[in-house]
């Protein structure tokens, strides 16, 4: 299930529709927009082109804004997802009653994942599992999306919701993650992917065989929607239909 597939020229076009977007999502909401992070690019990306754009949000609902995976390393840490989102994005964010579900990175991995699948429960009361009204993913070159990785057992976890990794192929080895069973309960999950290095794993993802599907073909949205934002040097493999977004 590939989803909405959107290729922009660049990233100086995909990030203003990624954008725009995301604000479309904010203003169907109802009460409140709760919103899953990912770090890497995103982050640079969002920083860039969602304050200007929030800006023009009518009667914004309040926002609640969760992090996919992050890395259990401090705040400071230029590897810190919350870190780099409290640096860049959330105070330019012109938005009043914003709540931000903080992970706690000085705890041990398990008792990490399990305060944080805490801080959900209670932000999701009414919910079997937590519903996010849009999760923002990327896509590593080896398949990974949070920190779920490619033969992981973390990938068969149908019971928690944040799951602790203690080895991390990629440093730092120490993480937390929302679980597949979070990520497919949203009702919009937005993947984001740009440069040509991503386009063979994006090949494989979208077109590929389902029988040994990687991390991120395995994230197909039980009953909410897929979509995917791609620049052209990311979707250069591609062969299925995509919606190609020309320069303004």
């Amino acid at each position: 299930m590939a989803g909405s597939v959107s290729v922009f020229p660049s990233a100086e076009e995909l990030g203003p529709a990624l954008a725009r977007f995301v604000a479309r999502q904010a203003e169907a909401a109802v009460g409140r927009f709760s919103l899953g992070l990912s770090g890497g690019s995103l982050v640079g990306l969002l920083a860039r082109d969602l304050p200007p754009t929030a800006v023009a949000i009518d009667a914004p609902a309040r926002w609640l804004v969760a992090f996919c995976d992050e890395r259990l390393v401090p705040a400071e840490h230029p590897e810190s997802t919350a870190g780099a989102y409290g640096a860049q994005l959330l105070p330019r964010l012109p938005l009043s009653g914003t709540r931000v579900l903080l992970p706690a990175p000085e705890l041990p991995p398990a008792a990490a994942a399990a305060h944080y699948a805490e801080l959900l429960v209670k932000a999701f009361p009414d919910d079997e599992v937590p519903a996010f009204d849009l999760l923002l993913l990327g896509v590593g070159p080896d398949g990974h999306t949070c920190s779920l990785f490619p033969g992981h057992p973390v990938l068969q976890e149908e019971e928690e919701f944040v799951a602790a990794i203690t080895d991390s192929p990629k440093p730092p080895a120490a993480r937390i993650t929302f679980t597949l069973p979070v990520l497919n309960a949203a009702r919009v999950v937005a993947f984001v992917a740009m440069g040509a290095g991503k386009a063979p794993v994006l090949k494989r993802i979208l077109e590929g065989d389902e029988e040994n599907p990687l991390p991120a073909a395995r994230v197909r949205p039980r009953s909410g929607q897929l979509r995917w934002f791609l620049d052209e040097a990311a979707a250069q493999e591609l062969t299925i239909p995509v919606k190609r977004h020309p320069l303004p």
